[in-house]
């Protein structure tokens, strides 16, 4: 079997629905939630309620 001389390289996208891209955006959300409970719980209550 012969084997080939060159292997291509394979670029990550860089716009639009990926797994890498969603996952960043899956990171993101998450952080953000806990940031945001720990806000509410430093205020007491919720950001919107007084």
């Amino acid at each position: 079997m012969l084997e080939p001389k060159i292997v291509p390289k394979r670029k990550l996208p860089t716009y639009g629905f990926h797994n890498h891209t969603e996952n960043i955006n899956g990171r993101l959300a998450m952080l953000g939630f806990i940031a945001l409970l720990i806000v509410e719980f430093k205020l007491g209550h919720g950001i919107l309620l007084k």
